[in-house]
Order: structure tokens, then sequence, then C-alpha cells
């Protein structure tokens, strides 16, 4: 691998700690199973590689003004406080709800929202979703690093890079999340706790990129 697409790599890594991609991912995350949790961060970190890619193309042709790039900034920080008022309704109207069963011996917890329990993908889509948003937030500090290094020209290679970055610390993240959702979520205030938390953690967040 050649030493730029090293450095763009590692750049994902750094970019990924982001306060702002971490709280999305948890309030994503936190309550569902292995399967979903590492699918909900591998769509998050694809969703969020795919919208820097366009932009760095968009923007390799079109000029366009720092006031107007500072929106993504917006658009993201807008996208968390709505998950964090959203998490905090389901907790105060008492829409989350636990349930416990056994598999072959094995206890099993399901987590939803609502009063009917549905199996669906909508929290895999939402997540990809949330991905392309919040990579309009990041598009100006990435398109700097990697037109620094590659002389202002952004490839797919240098995106994939980024984004396998991006993703390294996305799954590893998922697994914190995996272990509290197995250990620490036994029951139903736990989980209105936690939520609780997320969602506090999602409006400060989400307000100092705002004020920031």
């Amino acid at each position: 691998m050649e030493l730029s697409l090293i450095l763009i790599f590692w750049y994902g890594i750094l970019h990924a700690f982001g306060p702002d991609h971490l709280t999305a991912i948890a309030d994503f995350s936190i309550g569902k199973n292995k399967k979903k949790t590492l699918l909900i961060t591998l769509m998050f970190a694809i969703g969020h590689g795919i919208s820097l890619f366009i932009f760095a193309q968009i923007l390799q042709h079109v000029s366009l003004s720092e006031e107007l790039l500072a929106y993504g900034d917006i658009i993201s920080a807008s996208v968390i406080i709505g998950m964090g008022l959203f998490l905090l309704f389901m907790v105060f109207t008492h829409r989350i709800q636990l349930k416990k069963h056994y598999h072959e011996g094995k206890e099993h917890i399901h987590i939803w929202f609502g009063k009917s329990h549905e199996h669906n993908n909508k929290d895999t889509a939402s997540s990809f979703t949330l991905g392309l948003l919040m990579g309009i937030g990041g598009v100006r500090g990435m398109l700097i690093t990697l037109g620094v290094v590659q002389g202002g020209v952004v490839d797919f290679s240098m995106v994939a890079a980024f984004t396998l970055g991006v993703m390294l610390i996305f799954i590893a993240f998922g697994f914190v999340i995996l272990y509290i959702n197995q250990n620490l979520l036994g029951s139903v205030q736990n989980v209105r706790k936690a939520f609780t938390v997320a969602g506090v953690i999602s409006l400060v967040v989400g307000g100092n990129i705002l004020l920031g």
C-alpha cells in the first residue's frame, strides 16, 4: 500500500473518534443483538464513506463557499439532536420494551420501541442513511487532508482507504456497545437509564457542534 493511502487510512481512524460519530452509533446500537449491532456499525461506515466520496467528486468540479459547506455541520448536529430528543421521548413516554426468553438453555433479551415487537431492517437502513448525512458534515476536513496528500485530486482508492479506517473504529466501538447490551441491559430500568444517558449525550454533542 502506498504511503499516501496509509496516511489516509490513519486519518480515517482519527476521524472516526469524533464524538458525533460515536454518539450516533451508540444511539442506534444500544439494545440490539450481536448481528444487528455489527451490521449497524458497518452500514454507518459504508454510508459515511459513500457520502464523502460523492461530495468530494462534486467539490472538485463545483466551487462552493465556506458558508455553504458549513451547513453540513448543521445537518449533522441536527440529526444527532433529533436522535437524542427521540430517545428521551421514548424513555419518558415508557415506550421502551424488554422481553426475556430462552433458546437451548441460553437467555435472550429483546428490546424494542412501541407496543408491538417487530423484526425488520429499519435500523440497518436508518444507520446507512445516517452515515450518509453525517458524511456531509465531515467533508470539509476530509477534503483538506486528502487534497494535501494527493495534490487536490480525490479518487476512489483514497476514499476507500479512509472508509476502512473509519470502519475499523466503528466496528471496535460496536463491540463496546455489544458488551453493554449483553451485560448491563438486563432490566427495563437499566435500558431506560442507558437510553436516557445516550439521549442527553446526543443533545450535548449536537449542541456543541452548533455552537462551535
